[in-house]
């Protein structure tokens, strides 16, 4: 494609961000499709795509049986051009006619790369400048794709280790595969530090890199660094818009991975910037509100302490209202934002200012990132996100509640300030104890003193310390059934590592409930695909196997009557439920017009979950504004599936009108509680 034709295209993309977020936008009865159906394509490009892909995939079948190791090792390099092209063939994801031209020119580099890796070759891992690359994710086994910016002088036989840093791109609602691909490999992007690769995830399309979002940033970087010789102590996060509210995410929920974060614009939390930005009268549910502190960054502001901050906005762009937020939010905490002002600019990064932020990530980069801090803050509603260098929150008293801690070594002892928390893990690696090798370690635990092992000689040390009755002692909790790191919900967590939707095979409890289940089933895995841009594994139940219950979490679909695996679960997880009633404590609702949906541990193999009739819980009338994508539903619900629903309760918002929800207690129990009010 000329360059004419490609700046065209780019300032057709961006015009379809410009279209988005309006005050149009806010009516859940009348939800605009996203993405929007694309162009007819002529028979003729058609049959050539379809003549096309069929070879490319012929040649990936050759890929699996090839004597070389190498040509399945780098499968997904060439897998990401077939699989993505043919899906939005299919879907009709080709928004523009020059997508087309985009679709054929990706084939030929997929057959390239096939051929090559049939000859035991892959030339594409010497190259330099721009190379989009590919890799297996863990969530449904897909090929997501992810461009790299590689520096001119980066040579895989050396030996230096490079800065990495990851750039988060702006909202896209016409950004499919194909425009992102083709885009990563004819335009470099805002920055091109030297001496730096710069990994552009896709973030598995436009969702502000939460949810599965999150998890493809992070799996692209642990492939990048399987590829490439990253200096794990040179990672930054950026990132302008949309991007910019990704990296004030990344830049809080991971604060001890990273060198530097650099946020411009964008959204820093859910509902301030909705009512300003979107003019949005909000009405959630309580556990709507308890959920925005996941990804909130002004919830979880003292965690910035641990990474450097450069925050820019346009002295005139209304997304400026995201800094505004955090440097309040830190004010509180007593830090300053370094927050980097355009002037008299919009929606663009100021070339004047674009300067000073790249000579204040070099001299961050020259510093280098904080290996053992003395003085550790830490605050998190969630153990997802439990971990800050040498402190690991290991038990909370109540998730999405803030459990905080604020630890400081003082010679041989360690004091700590908890609120929220009931255990805690401490870990230094070899080298990293600064303590000394003859004294024992002393813990002051909100003024309560334990004595504790020794660093030993390579200067390693750890412990392990929880709460009971109000008192600290060493060791943890030894309940059997409790919330851990990874398993401690809520329902959207499933989605966030490896899962397979599991259809009923038997006749439902009832008419209304089977055709509820089905209509459901059949949307979550038509959206999986249509806005986190993978094919969810499907099975029957009566074809799920042991190695199905390790390795995976379940979603399961339809009831005790049409899914043996709820009716083999039913009994062990806090739900009762029968042709007359669905019942969570005290409370029951007639089964011939309500559904249950939860998530919990699944008794069948405790290091997994179990899901009954919930895909991710944010719908379509989310999909119109990044700020929205944000949980819906906590651990439980009972939703009402017949009633006509308010406008807030639409199907575009949740499945069905929630009647009682709640998150189950730490030790995975229902909770002792009056009703809650919205």
């Amino acid at each position: 494609m000329n360059k004419i034709k490609f700046l065209a295209l780019l300032s057709y993309c961006f015009a379809s961000v410009l279209m988005a977020d309006g005050e149009k936008d806010n009516h859940p009865d009348s939800v605009r499709q996203i993405p929007k159906v694309g162009i007819e394509v002529p028979a003729k490009d058609q049959a050539k795509l379809n003549k096309e892909l069929s070879e490319l995939a012929s040649l990936i079948d050759s890929l699996q049986t090839s004597k070389f190791l190498i040509a399945k090792k780098l499968s997904p390099d060439v897998e990401i051009f077939h699989r993505c092209i043919k899906d939005n063939l299919e879907n009709r994801e080709f928004f523009h006619i020059n997508h087309l031209a985009q679709a054929h020119g990706l084939i030929e580099l997929g057959k390239e790369r096939a051929k090559f890796l049939l000859m035991g070759k892959a030339p594409w891992l010497q190259e330099t400048g721009l190379v989009v690359r590919g890799f297996r994710s863990e969530l449904d086994g897909s090929a997501q794709p992810y461009g790299l910016v590689i520096p001119d002088n980066y040579r895989p036989q050396g030996e230096k280790e490079l800065r990495l840093d990851i750039w988060f791109h702006g909202r896209g609602e016409s950004l499919s595969e194909t425009v992102f691909m083709a885009k990563q490999m004819k335009d470099v992007g805002y920055y091109s530090p030297r001496n730096t690769i710069v990994l552009h995830p896709y973030g598995r399309y436009s969702n502000a890199f939460k949810f599965a979002g999150e998890v493809d940033t992070l799996e692209a970087l642990e492939h990048v660094k399987t590829q490439y010789r990253i200096n794990e102590e040179l990672i930054s996060v950026r990132g302008f818009s949309m991007g910019g509210a990704g990296c004030w995410q990344f830049a809080h929920l991971y604060a001890d991975r990273w060198f530097a974060a650099n946020p411009g614009a964008g959204f820093s939390e859910t509902p301030e910037f909705l009512k300003s930005f979107q003019k949005e009268t909000l009405k959630p549910y309580w556990w709507e509100e308890k959920l925005w502190r996941w990804y909130d960054s002004d919830d979880n502001a003292i965690n910035l302490s641990h990474v450097p901050l450069i925050a820019y906005s346009g002295e005139l762009d209304r997304q400026k209202q995201a800094a505004d937020i955090m440097e309040m939010a830190l004010a509180k905490e007593g830090i300053e934002l370094m927050h980097i002002i355009g002037p008299n600019t919009k929606h663009k990064i100021h070339p004047d200012s674009k300067k000073i932020i790249e000579e204040k990530m070099y001299s961050l980069a020259k510093a280098g990132k904080d290996k053992v801090p003395r003085i550790i803050n830490k605050l998190t509603h969630t153990l997802k996100y439990n971990k800050q260098y040498w402190l690991t929150i290991s038990a909370m008293k109540e998730h999405w509640e803030p459990a905080r801690v604020r630890a400081e070594i003082v010679g041989n002892q360690i004091d700590i300030i908890t609120s929220g928390t009931r255990g805690l893990k401490f870990k230094m690696k070899a080298g990293q104890a600064p303590f000394e090798l003859n004294k024992e370690v002393i813990l002051n635990i909100d003024g309560q003193k334990l004595i504790v092992s020794k660093a030993l000689s390579d200067r390693s040390w750890g412990c392990e310390v929880y709460q009971e009755a109000g008192q600290w002692q060493m060791g943890s909790n030894d309940a059997k059934l409790k919330k851990v790191h990874e398993l401690q919900g809520p329902i959207d967590d499933a989605l966030m590592s490896s899962f397979i939707m599991v259809t009923p095979s038997g006749e439902a409890i009832n008419e209304t409930i089977g055709q509820w289940c089905e209509s459901e089933q059949k949307r979550a895995i038509k959206h999986w695909r249509q806005h986190f841009r993978g094919h969810a594994r499907v099975k029957k139940d009566t074809e799920i196997t042991e190695q199905d219950i390790v390795e995976h979490n379940l979603i399961l679909w339809g009831d005790f009557s049409s899914n043996k695996v709820i009716a083999d679960i039913l009994s062990k997880i806090p739900l009762k439920w029968d042709k007359e009633k669905v019942q969570m404590g005290k409370k029951t609702f007639d089964a011939k017009s309500h559904a249950p949906i939860l998530i919990y541990t699944n008794p069948l193999n405790s290091q997994k979950y179990i899901v009954i009739n919930s895909s991710f819980t944010y719908r379509e009338y989310a999909y119109l504004n990044n700020a929205r994508q944000v949980p819906m539903l906590p651990d439980w619900a009972i939703v009402d599936i017949v009633s006509k629903p308010e406008l807030n309760e639409m199907k575009t918002r949740f499945p069905g009108i929630p009647k009682d929800a709640d998150f189950f207690d730490e030790n995975w129990q229902l909770k002792s509680r009056v009703g809650r009010q919205r």
